[in-house]
């Protein structure tokens, strides 16, 4: 959640992904407040705007009201989301897995999913006693070689040393 927007406060929403479609379509948000507890909000109308979502959300009909919801993360039900095309997945669905390089040395487990614009990194936290520090790896070809849900695999022309 970006912020207030406009006068009649409505909310702004940076959504993660190329598309704000599972968004704009629910009329239903999650809500994650600072203290970590997710709550379900109304919303009333909502559009996509300059690759934003902007929304009413019940209960908050001024800018200062809407100012709360600053940093809270918004979430849908994933029932509610369309199925991954082709060579697509949720990157959501990439914490957890195990990433080696094409030479096979084990890199460690995605631990999260960066996007700081360019393209998604994913941070990979070597095993204990392996490293101490998270490694960014771009997520994104030649990079990647193969994703495997299944077998909970990514490979990455990406070698330990870099």
């Amino acid at each position: 959640m970006v912020g207030p927007w406009g006068v009649r406060g409505w909310v702004k929403v940076a959504p993660y992904g190329d598309t704000p479609q599972g968004l704009v379509a629910q009329r239903t948000w999650w809500l994650q407040d600072a203290a970590g507890a997710w709550r379900p909000h109304a919303v009333g109308e909502v559009r996509v705007h300059s690759g934003t979502v902007v929304a009413s959300v019940e209960g908050y009909a001024t800018p200062e009201a809407a100012a709360v919801l600053r940093g809270a993360d918004v979430a849908v039900p994933r029932s509610a989301l369309p199925r991954p095309g082709k060579n697509e997945v949720y990157l959501d669905d990439l914490v957890g897995l195990e990433v080696t390089s094409e030479s096979g040395h084990s890199l460690g487990k995605v631990v999260a999913v960066e996007d700081f614009g360019a393209h998604p990194l994913i941070r990979v936290r070597a095993s204990e006693g392996k490293g101490d520090e998270d490694r960014l790896v771009p997520f994104v070809a030649p990079i990647l070689t193969s994703v495997d849900l299944a077998g909970r695999r990514i490979v990455v022309d990406w070698e330990p040393e870099y």
